[in-house]
């Protein structure tokens, strides 16, 4: 969903933060003109305007009438001197209020360009922690987030890129020699072909799921489901790829962690990519544990298997687009590091979390939903 400046001024810190601003410059106007004029009329009144009377009455035998009238001039000279003095002064605090609330956005439309121009890589100095330094921050924070959105994109057409290199290189090569009669049209080069052919088509298909996945907050048909029958819905679909590999497949759920509230399809979609990564990446023989618990307002479910870790340093990154921590066995196993990126997709759109533990003999990959 799209927000604009409106929305945003219409959020909590949005109103408090134009509140602040709002009075502060009010203040500034209203609180010098106000003091100093009614500092002036303090002073003329209850000072001077009994000797006033006195000198005239006594002294220069005036009249009332013209007494009352050089009252009124007294009067209105100091309020109009007290008026002028009460508006240099509050120009000159609004002027510096206003150059010192000015100076970031100033800065800000500056570099406004340079980001609009593809330059990322500037920031607003923070002068304060006021509405000037809140704004400069959340603009620090936005280029932050444009520049690792940029670099996300660099990233992600290199490794398009370089996913698509190998099969289509490969199909050049093999249609080349084919049409040179170099090698024979043979029924295992065809089937070579066939497999570079559904190497592209399954890049393409987990491109397609994890731009559904990104856009997974938007179209959640969330309701409340039963996560252990989609556990077991998964297993039972992975059943006979799990026996092929003679691989064991242990249970260990939490009777009070049945009942979730989240889009079946979804997560139905993000427990089989787990499913098929504890496949692909479990050596023969050896053994997958899917348990579930309940601990601090979540439901946890892990995918555990047995075979070799995952170093320390890539545990950070195993959910990036196109990480892989073995990259020759999972371009073989036909991945393009792209299933648990979906996963982190799908999972974080239900307002969980999504993380990964591994030591020598074991791998942990877990995902959390709220209750």
């Amino acid at each position: 969903m799209k927000t604009t400046s409106k929305d945003a001024m219409k959020t909590p810190e949005g109103k408090q933060l134009r509140q602040r601003l709002l009075w502060k410059l009010l203040f500034s106007h209203i609180i010098p003109l106000v003091a100093i004029t009614v500092v002036v009329v303090w002073l003329k009144v209850d000072r001077l305007a009994t000797d006033y009377y006195r000198e005239l009455l006594s002294v220069h035998k005036v009249s009332p009438l013209e007494a009352h009238r050089a009252f009124l001039d007294g009067i209105h000279h100091y309020l109009i001197w007290g008026t002028v003095i009460a508006l240099c002064l509050s120009a000159l605090l609004s002027y510096a209020l206003i150059t010192w609330t000015l100076r970031p956005l100033l800065q800000m439309s500056a570099l406004t360009r340079q980001v609009a121009g593809g330059n990322y890589s500037e920031r607003v100095p923070v002068a304060s922690r006021y509405e000037g330094g809140q704004l400069a921050t959340a603009f620090n924070e936005m280029a932050d987030k444009l520049e690792g959105i940029e670099q996300l994109r660099k990233n992600m057409v290199a490794d398009i890129s370089h996913e698509l290199r190998t099969p289509l290189t490969n199909l050049r090569g093999y249609l080349e020699a084919l049409s040179d009669a170099v090698i024979p049209p043979t029924p295992e080069t065809f089937r070579m072909l066939e497999q570079e052919v559904l190497r592209l088509v399954h890049l393409v298909e987990d491109l397609q799921q994890l731009a559904k996945a990104e856009a997974a907050r938007s179209f959640l048909d969330c309701r409340e489901i039963s996560l252990n029958q989609l556990l077991g819905q998964i297993m039972d679909l992975y059943r006979p790829n799990f026996q092929e590999k003679e691989l064991e497949v242990h249970w260990d759920l939490d009777p009070g962690s049945d009942r979730v509230t989240g889009d079946p399809e979804k997560l139905l979609q993000a427990i089989r990519n787990l499913a098929d990564n504890a496949w692909k990446y479990t050596p023969a023989g050896g053994r997958v544990t899917i348990s579930t618990r309940v601990a601090e307002g979540e439901i946890r479910t892990v995918f555990s298997n047995t075979g070799a870790g995952i170093a320390e340093q890539d545990l950070p990154v195993l959910f990036e687009r196109f990480f892989r921590a073995d990259r020759s066995r999972s371009r073989d196993a036909g991945g393009a590091g792209i299933g648990l990126s979906i996963v982190k997709e799908l999972i974080e759109a239900h307002g969980g979390q999504v993380g990964a533990e591994s030591d020598g003999n074991e791998t942990r990959i877990w995902f959390s939903l709220p209750l």
